[in-house]
């Protein structure tokens, strides 16, 4: 894609996550996996939960079976709570246990078991 994606603007700083997690290596599978995250089935209750915690934004990159997740939050947001929290809301436990059949990890793990956080490297500094 040569267009670009448009990013949202918030009227406020923003703090960036980034994550990856390979899926497993299988056509099939991975085409399944996309659509279980489509706009037509994903599961609302999981979009909810996701806001309901504080996240602004969460887009996920797909090249073959790599994953990229980028999630923006408020400054003051701090991501462990914020990820305890979304594992007790309803449904939560059951998407992770559904979704795990197309990760390339445990069965069991938890959602940050799977997604590794990223460190970022470069930035495009003003000089």
């Amino acid at each position: 894609m040569t267009e670009g994606y448009q990013v949202r603007q918030y009227g406020q700083p923003v703090k960036r996550y980034c994550q990856t997690m390979e899926l497993k290596d299988e056509p099939a599978l991975i085409v399944r996996y996309r659509q279980a995250h489509s706009k037509d089935e994903a599961w609302q209750e999981i979009l909810d939960g996701i806001r309901q915690v504080g996240i602004l934004e969460m887009e996920i990159y797909i090249k073959d079976n790599r994953l990229v997740m980028i999630v923006e939050t408020p400054l003051d947001f701090n991501w462990d709570e914020a990820m305890n929290r979304l594992a007790s809301l309803p449904r939560q436990a059951e998407w992770e246990a559904f979704v795990a059949q197309f990760q390339q990890c445990d069965a069991s793990a938890t959602s940050d078991e799977k997604w590794q956080m990223m460190e970022r490297m470069f930035y495009l500094y003003d000089r």
